[in-house]
């Protein structure tokens, strides 16, 4: 029997259980902390434990343990999955997500598609996809995690599964483009093997694609792709509940910004933010959440 069948039993989750995944999200110093803390409490749970498991999955895939070890982690997560739709929520993560699946309708689908994307990094590193391979790849990590936010939102419609799509291949494409070369210091290249052969770039080492003199065109080519998917967003967050999208509004706003600094720097990869710029940007992600209305 299906957990959304078994509501009745589900107990809520414990305190300490609730203390844990808040600690995991404040210490993550994510921009998602901003946008979800002042939400109602049922959604704000929910929320908080669907970042959790992304963090801890993601966590496996960026770690140091063997690519044998990574796969099996990542196997016992899909494991956890199958126990929590089974009703046997196993530790603080799935039993706080628990009353939330069964609540909103969240779908093993779509966190198996989390763990399937983090495979594909565990099994790389990946270097150079094609485009077909990115969109999977952006589908997996970024807009699966949309879609069982947008389900935790209260706006489950056409329109809010579609700003789940579009928004997350956005979010992950700036995200790729912010960290080109933190990326290519650990051997990864998340650009498309069709722009770099556009631009004329062999593809070598991720170093040394990073360093190219032309690297920025791929950047503005892959910038366009996240450019248009916001507007896209945009268009679909239209039609949909605007108190229930609050917190995707925000994300959009927060990582537009992003996008809009490597624009001013003709496309040319920034710098990580320190001292004083990191404080202003935590500022403005702040100021982002007051006027977006969250208080």
């Amino acid at each position: 029997m299906g957990l959304a069948q078994t509501t009745t039993i589900i107990a809520a989750p414990g305190a300490s259980d609730l203390d844990f995944i808040r600690a995991k999200v404040r210490a993550a110093g994510s921009s998602f902390y901003w946008a979800m803390r002042f939400l109602p409490p049922q959604k704000r749970s929910a929320l908080f434990a669907i970042y959790a498991f992304c963090r801890e999955v993601d966590n496996i895939a960026d770690g140091d343990l063997s690519r044998e070890d990574k796969i099996v982690a990542l196997d016992r997560w899909r494991r956890k999955i199958e126990d929590l739709y089974a009703a046997r929520p196993g530790d603080e993560i799935t039993r706080t997500m628990a009353p939330a699946v069964a609540l909103f309708k969240l779908r093993k689908k779509d966190f198996i598609a989390v763990i399937e994307g983090m495979e594909m990094d565990a099994r790389g590193p990946i270097v150079a996809p094609p485009l077909e391979e990115l969109d999977i790849y952006c589908d997996r990590v970024a807009s699966a995690v949309g879609r069982l936010c947008i389900h935790a939102f209260g706006e489950p419609t056409p329109a809010g599964e579609r700003v789940a799509n579009r928004l997350g291949r956005a979010l992950q494409l700036t995200n790729i483009l912010r960290d080109v070369d933190e990326d290519a210091r650990i051997g990864r290249l998340y650009l498309p093997a069709e722009y770099l052969a556009q631009a004329g770039i062999a593809v070598t080492s991720p170093l040394q694609v990073a360093a190219h003199e032309r690297l920025p065109e791929v950047i503005a080519n892959v910038g366009a792709l996240a450019t248009q998917a916001f507007t896209d967003s945009e268009t679909a967050l239209m039609l949909c509940d605007k108190d229930a999208v609050r917190p995707a509004v925000i994300m959009m706003r927060v990582y537009r910004q992003h996008l809009e600094r490597l624009r001013d720097n003709a496309w040319k990869p920034l710098p990580p933010l320190t001292g004083l710029a990191r404080i202003k940007a935590n500022v403005s992600k702040l100021w982002t959440a007051i006027h977006t209305g969250l208080f």
